[in-house]
């Protein structure tokens, strides 16, 4: 299947991003940084076994904290994800996973409805992992599936590593999303005939 793409630039007095997403890729993974590196980390994780190469050009103003920088990137990576399956000969739609990581367990469920929506259900013990505040996990996913105009339920389901917790949450929205973004050919999979 060809790779699907979009690229966006948002500037702001906080944020100055230049984004490329290509979908349906075989070499999946994060060129260039947001500055925080645990959340490089997560977002290469979530390229990798999404399948997808994101090309992230960024300055955030991370003298005052990670939480613009993070939230900002789920906003632009949201808006590339709408672009494209907006654009696309009908898709799967519907998608859940399970991942464990260790001694942790992370579930996610997706539908690319045009309904945007989050659940997020998960606790952390630590407040910062690194130099990422953990409460941005929740931020970057809500933004994420604000701008993508999906519903997603998202729930840590045991754990005690908030590293594992983490990366277990991100691992599972990558496979889900990847398995709902999968293009059918069979046009709009909705009683209405619209998302």
């Amino acid at each position: 299947m060809a790779s699907r793409e979009a690229s966006v630039e948002r500037c702001t007095k906080e944020t100055s991003i230049r984004m490329t997403l290509r979908t349906d890729s075989e070499h999946g993974g994060l060129t260039g940084s947001s500055g925080i590196g645990f959340f490089d980390h997560m977002l290469n994780s979530f390229c990798v076994h999404g399948g997808f190469e994101l090309i992230l050009d960024m300055k955030g103003d991370l003298e005052v904290d990670g939480h613009h920088t993070v939230e900002d990137i789920g906003i632009v990576l949201g808006t590339l994800f709408a672009q494209i399956w907006k654009k696309s000969n009908g898709i799967a739609r519907f998608a859940s996973s399970y991942v464990p990581m260790d001694e942790a367990l992370a579930f996610c469920a997706v539908d690319i409805s045009g309904r945007p929506f989050l659940v997020f259900d998960a606790e952390f013990q630590s407040p910062a992992i690194g130099s990422y505040d953990t409460q941005l996990t929740g931020e970057f996913f809500r933004a994420l599936a604000f701008n993508m105009s999906a519903t997603v339920h998202m729930r840590s389901v045991y754990g005690t590593n908030d590293h594992h917790k983490t990366e277990a949450l991100f691992k599972a929205f990558a496979i889900a999303l990847k398995d709902a973004l999968r293009e059918t050919g069979t046009g709009v999979l909705s009683a209405k005939g619209v998302l």
